[in-house]
């Protein structure tokens, strides 16, 4: 599995930020609330469940910062709200 990175506002897998080869992006609202708004995975890399890696990482980062996360990327709010153990970061 690849290694997962910490970038400037994402998470990403690559060598380079400003490329990746996968990457879930988010901001913060104006209540603190982290928004994914983008979840990418290059074609080489699908089907290895890296892209709900990345939401674990949101998922793992919210709950350490005491946020919520409002999902605008449609991946990422499906498997927000598919995963049982996700709803205490699920903003409602």
């Amino acid at each position: 599995m690849s290694n997962i990175k910490k970038g400037t506002q994402s998470f990403y897998v690559g060598e380079d930020e400003k490329n990746p080869d996968a990457e879930i992006g988010y901001t913060f609202s104006e209540e603190g609330d982290i928004v994914i708004d983008h979840t990418v995975v290059s074609e080489s890399l699908q089907g290895q469940g890296l892209a709900g890696k990345l939401v674990e990482r949101v998922v793992e980062k919210a709950r350490q910062e005491g946020k919520k996360i409002n999902p605008l990327c449609s991946y990422a709010q499906k498997k927000l709200e598919e995963t049982p153990n996700y709803h205490d970061v699920l903003k409602n």
